[in-house]
């Protein structure tokens, strides 16, 4: 596997914990005139060190962070410890979408509904995804390339992924996204179809 998808370090931990199924993404300002797009159905997960990220999260997502900072690499190194399925996607067109996910993640109110009011459109993208622990840490040097505020990333070279295990077992997993769907309207909301800004992703 090549493709990652960039996203903070404090979140990737809780995805990685399995506090959370849920990735909220506007998109960053290299994202193209499209903005961001939901490219890819398998992908490794990229921490980033954002500085801001700490103030960014709810209090116990912030001690969390304070207990996992001191042993994160240097700018100049990528570890990579995750990597994630996408099980479905939605496009949130409404702040009271949005604020129905509150105690589903850790970011901050107000950092969310930033995110929503940033640019011409006035949503947010919502992905469930199954994740996954590698069997070992791979640790990369940061190259370049990988930089910019983009969320999908082409790494050098392919990451085996066989052997990986499941952070949350199907039941906590299932239950879960039942409780991501009620929020959003009920079991025909975020699934797997192609109309209304939402769907399933083609590309491996």
């Amino acid at each position: 596997m090549k493709v990652a998808f960039k996203e903070w370090a404090v979140v990737v931990d809780a995805l990685g914990q399995g506090d959370q199924i849920i990735i909220l993404r506007k998109g960053g300002i290299s994202e193209g005139r499209d903005g961001f797009q939901v490219e890819h159905q398998s992908f490794l997960m990229f921490p980033t060190l954002f500085h801001q990220q700490r103030e960014s999260v709810l209090p116990p997502a912030q001690a969390r962070f304070d207990r996992i900072a001191p042993h994160l690499p240097g700018p100049d190194t990528l570890r990579l410890e995750y990597y994630g399925e996408l099980v479905a996607w939605e496009r949130l067109d409404s702040q009271a979408a949005v604020e129905r996910l509150r105690g589903q993640h850790i970011w901050r109110d107000e950092v969310i509904a930033e995110r929503f009011d940033w640019g011409k459109s006035k949503n947010i993208y919502a992905m469930a995804v199954r994740v996954y622990r590698l069997p070992a840490p791979v640790e990369l040097t940061m190259l370049p390339q990988f930089g910019g505020c983009k969320s999908w990333v082409e790494l050098d070279r392919d990451i085996a992924t066989t052997g990986a295990t499941a952070v949350l077992n199907e039941e906590v997993f299932e239950q879960k996204l039942r409780l991501l769907r009620k929020s959003l309207g009920g079991p025909d909301c975020f699934t797997q179809t192609r109309s209304s800004g939402r769907g399933e992703v083609l590309q491996p």
